[in-house]
């Protein structure tokens, strides 16, 4: 049974899915071997960020991508124009290991491009073009950008904003890449305070004037509150508005048919139990057969951050074979490789070891700018950011979400948890912080004194602390600051 499955949070995607197919003539009403899969065991959806190339990896499936056709934006493309961390829909087939497969499709755009309204370093988000936009452990910041973080923004920068949506049609950033001067503008979401008489309508805080604009596929021909849609224009107005020139309507879904496997990596848009809830705007549910990781069916809830694997049932809702609950990456390390095992997949630094999977995101930052990066092009004395969790808990070993080689510096950077204070020391995950001289902050960034740090921390307070490696597990710190 062919089902039309309404996914409102990530429709830009499925409305790219749906326009074109491998000769780019519409398929969406036919049906594909590329939606049910090439091998009857095939993944008929597939939506997460990219975590390296080589062909490409999504979701922790290595697709072959020699016979894909690449669309970004609803243009042609190639798999050199995808970025680490950007979000991608992929068609095609999966293998009986469902490790690996072969995409036929893979589709990419962005949720926001345009000027930065304002940025929040201590709320660790920014808005552009009226949309917030929260920043974390699972940003990936372009090499345009540096430092690559929020402190290389500025205000009136225009970016590109990849990511999750979140339930109230914010944000969580997978991918920010600074864009030059004379970039279109384009902004997805639901319409809201539609006038159409004025003809202008607001999505979240942006206000859209689309007087002078085409429409694009509305089924009565004209713009309704609700609608999901695409605007795209060149310019601000004199009222902070976008002037458009073009508006979309992406709300049409997909054929899907009953039976069809679909992984799918995002926030849960809606919830309402443990087995009636929305993941990136797709119903799953759940039963006695669901496998989880990372937790269990209690610890879900409005904007946690889920991947979904499963198959189609009669009624289009995703049952899922397993739930993988991603926890916060609340470990960061910037420090020099001292050993490599890349037989089992880890690496040490600081005396901490580090472990990566089908699912670390990979990028050399370096000027080396190999591509792909893998474990196997690691060695000792590369100047690496890490970012994870301590997996299992207790265990001093992180597992990397994502993995970033830069040219050698001398900063060392580690934050997580502490586990001893001893003024004037902290101990965090096995390696001492020497504090002797440093600047000391809390959590909004105001400095404070020695004394009130260490009448504030304690174990399992979330510290960074940046400074030298004075030894194999020793850093001398020239600023400890708490973090949320």
């Amino acid at each position: 049974m062919k089902t039309l499955l309404k996914l409102p949070t990530l429709m830009w995607l499925f409305a790219l899915a749906t326009v074109a197919g491998c000769d780019g003539t519409d398929t969406s009403s036919e049906p594909s071997a590329l939606i049910a899969g090439i091998s009857g065991n095939g993944v008929a959806i597939a939506i997460g960020p990219v975590a390296t190339f080589g062909s490409i990896v999504v979701n922790g499936v290595h697709y072959d991508t020699t016979n894909t056709i690449f669309m970004i934006d609803g243009s042609a493309a190639t798999e050199a124009d995808l970025k680490v961390g950007q979000i991608v829909f992929v068609k095609g087939a999966i293998n009986a290991d469902l490790a690996s497969g072969n995409a036929d499709s893979v589709d990419a755009d962005d949720n926001v491009t345009g000027p930065i309204d304002s940025i929040d370093l201590a709320r660790s988000q920014l808005i552009v073009m009226g949309q917030l936009v929260f920043v974390n452990a699972d940003t990936s910041f372009d090499n345009n950008i540096s430092p690559a973080s929020l402190e290389g923004l500025a205000v009136d920068d225009i970016v590109e904003v990849s990511g999750f949506f979140t339930a109230e049609g914010a944000t969580e950033a997978t991918r920010i890449e600074k864009k030059p001067a004379g970039t279109r503008f384009e902004v997805h979401g639901f319409v809201s305070n539609h006038d159409a008489t004025n003809f202008i309508f607001s999505i979240n805080d942006l206000v859209v004037d689309y007087s002078n604009a085409s429409l694009d596929d509305f089924p009565s021909g004209q713009i309704s509150d609700d609608d999901f849609v695409e605007a795209k224009g060149n310019n601000i107005g004199t009222s902070d508005q976008l002037v458009a020139n073009s508006v979309e309507f992406e709300g049409a879904g997909i054929d899907a048919d009953e039976g069809d496997h679909v992984e799918v990596e995002g926030l849960i848009t809606r919830f309402v139990s443990e087995t009636d809830f929305d993941v990136a705007g797709i119903a799953v549910t759940t039963n006695g057969d669901t496998e989880f990781e990372g937790g269990g069916a209690a610890d879900l809830a409005l904007n946690i951050k889920v991947e979904v694997e499963g198959t189609l049932d009669a009624n289009g809702i995703l049952v899922a074979d397993k739930v993988d609950i991603r926890r916060s990456k609340a470990v960061r390390a910037t420090a020099v490789v001292d050993s490599v095992n890349a037989a089992d997949n880890t690496l040490v630094m600081l005396g901490i070891t580090f472990v990566t999977d089908n699912l670390t995101r990979f990028e050399d930052k370096s000027s080396a700018d190999l591509r792909p990066l893998t474990i196997n092009d690691i060695t000792a004395g590369d100047y690496l950011e890490i970012r994870g969790a301590e997996t299992p808990a207790g265990s001093g070993q992180i597992l990397a979400s994502i993995l970033e080689r830069e040219d050698l510096d001398s900063e060392t950077i580690l934050q997580g948890f502490v586990s001893n204070v001893a003024d004037p020391t902290v101990t965090i995950l096995g390696v001492t912080i020497e504090t002797n001289g440093a600047v000391f902050e809390d959590v909004d960034d105001n400095t404070i004194s020695a004394v009130e740090f260490f009448n504030q921390v304690d174990v399992n307070s979330l510290v960074k602390a940046k400074g030298t490696e004075s030894s194999a597990t020793t850093i001398t710190a020239s600023e400890v600051e708490f973090e949320d």
